[in-house]
């Protein structure tokens, strides 16, 4: 079955849209938002330090609700700590929801926030207790910041005090991901951050003088685990990586499919694919205004006769018959403009033309006919051979150029 032009646009059109619509709907969720999270397995997940400290008998748990909703969490009562790893670099702030839960003795850890680069290599290794800390940017803020780990570029790791609790601040989102499981100290060092020792016995100094941390050198004390951590929940916002509660699911988009979509990504894409749809399913089968057939064309049976023949002799490389015949007619023709008369010897129509044009007898002698001419030339000789004759009737008195 042979399909038109415009059957095939369509169906290509509804291909196309199928692929995006596929592509938007099963695509892998391992993307930029989920990076950071304690559910991804990828080298930029969170994975392997969330079972790390489940290990370690530390309180943690994965949180999937707005963070409204966790302020007035009774299970995040002081001393609580929540953890936010972010996908992507924000800026310093502290909303004042945040600083109401911090203020009350709590603990808010930020991981990837925006802070200027500095001539650090973007690859550095930093000695600690527990074993060294390896940090992969180039971002430092000034060391005026209450600095956790720094270096001679400037703080990695800072914090600011609010009321009765503390929010630690760090330039690199990727402090303890997957990536670092070969790096101990990072797992450790991260750890130290979250788990706050109750009377504020917990203290946490700046690389130069040693990473001193009461947590971590309990750590290799098992006896000693347990009655220093579990005063203090670990939480792990999951929520800004797109985990959400059946709650808060149902919550927000109120049950309603279309008003689920009308928030995501996805609903541009669908509107956009729907008008490519119902375009093409018009272009297809109702077409605007009446058909309009189409004349066939008129054929010009001599033109065609010339066209055709111009091919057998060009396949045929005959090029001395094309001379020959085209000669003989121009000179006749020629003949016929300067004299009136044709069949004349060539020697009484270069004279003719000498007198007629003022031209040399040599442009004339280049183009007649001679025995010379009886053999192939080049296509390129033959056309210029042509324009010479073009010259020839170009040259010709004004009241006889249109040789018949």
């Amino acid at each position: 079955m042979n399909l038109s032009k415009r059957r095939l646009w369509l169906l290509g059109a509804i291909a196309i849209t199928a692929i995006m619509i596929i592509t938007l709907l099963f695509a892998p969720a391992n993307n930029k938002v989920n990076s950071g999270s304690t559910y991804n397995r990828a080298p930029d997940g969170y994975g392997a330090w969330y079972a790390f400290m489940s290990k370690r008998g530390t309180e943690v748990q994965r949180w999937q609700k707005p963070f409204e909703d966790f302020a007035k969490n009774q299970d995040a009562k002081p001393p609580s700590t929540l953890l936010r790893i972010y996908s992507k670099l924000i800026p310093e702030v502290v909303s004042d929801t945040e600083r109401k839960w911090v203020e009350q003795g709590n603990t808010l850890v930020n991981l990837g926030v925006r802070a200027p680069v500095t001539p650090a290599p973007f690859s550095s290794l930093h000695p600690a207790s527990a074993g060294e800390i390896k940090i992969d940017t180039g971002r430092r803020y000034p060391s005026n910041k209450k600095q956790v780990l720094d270096d001679q570029f400037g703080a990695i790791v800072w914090r600011k005090t609010l009321g009765k609790g503390t929010v630690y601040f760090a330039s690199t989102s990727h402090l303890a991901a997957n990536a670092y499981q070969d790096f101990p100290g990072n797992y450790e060092f991260l750890a130290g951050l979250v788990t706050q020792l109750e009377g504020g016995e917990q203290e946490i100094e700046g690389v130069e003088q040693a990473l001193k941390v009461k947590l971590i050198q309990n750590s290799s004390n098992p006896q000693s685990q347990g009655t220093s951590e579990i005063l203090n929940k670990v939480w792990v916002d999951e929520y800004i990586h797109g985990y959400k509660d059946a709650e808060v699911i149902e919550r927000e988009y109120q049950g309603n499919l279309f008003t689920y979509l009308a928030k995501t990504p996805l609903f541009p894409v669908l509107i956009q694919a729907t008008i490519i749809l119902i375009v093409a399913i018009f272009a297809g089968w109702n077409r605007f205004g009446q058909p309009v057939t189409l004349s066939a064309p008129q054929v010009d049976n001599s033109e065609a006769y010339i066209q055709a023949l111009a091919g057998v002799l060009q396949k045929a490389n005959s090029t001395d018959f094309a001379v020959e015949i085209i000669g003989k007619e121009e000179q006749l023709q020629l003949q016929k403009a300067l004299l009136g008369q044709g069949s004349l010897e060539s020697e009484t129509l270069t004279n003719a033309w000498v007198e007629q044009t003022g031209r040399k007898a040599a442009e004339l002698s280049e183009v007649l006919p001679s025995p010379s001419h009886k053999r192939r030339i080049s296509d390129s000789d033959l056309l210029a051979w042509l324009g010479k004759w073009q010259q020839i009737r170009q040259h010709l008195p004004s009241d006889r150029k249109n040789l018949k």
